[in-house]
């Protein structure tokens, strides 16, 4: 598994609900995409309202007829990976709102790693 710590840069994909990239929800796409390209992580946020450069307010209220709700997908990894990655995004895209900034990494590690065993200096390993 890849060390990431120190450094990195965070994309986030501000689209809808209901985008499509080939019959197939746009989300689900981006998050494939950046498995395959060996991305260190991608997750997928719903909103419960928001509103875009269309200006239509899209919301989970029970009385509103919108089923387009406002999804967020946040990739974070080195800059030099999510900058590769970005043509994709460019490529899928077309309606939406596409982030770039830069954060610190202070911990990532994937399900049974960090069990808190310490190392030689008494500090938790990761």
């Amino acid at each position: 598994m890849t060390r990431l710590t120190g450094d990195a840069l965070r994309v986030t994909v501000f689209i809808g609900e209901q985008d499509t990239w080939h019959h197939k929800p746009l989300y689900s796409e981006i998050v494939h995409r950046a498995h395959a390209a060996g991305l260190a992580g991608a997750s997928v946020f719903r909103g419960i309202e928001g509103f875009g450069a269309s200006s239509r307010i899209h919301t989970s209220r029970l009385l509103s007829l919108s089923e387009d709700l406002p999804v967020a997908i946040v990739i974070v990894d080195t800059e030099e990976r999510v900058r590769a990655f970005l043509p994709q995004l460019d490529e899928l895209v077309t309606e939406g709102l596409v982030v770039l900034d830069g954060c610190e990494v202070i911990r990532y590690a994937g399900r049974g790693e960090g069990s808190g065993e310490s190392d030689t200096h008494g500090k938790r390993s990761l």
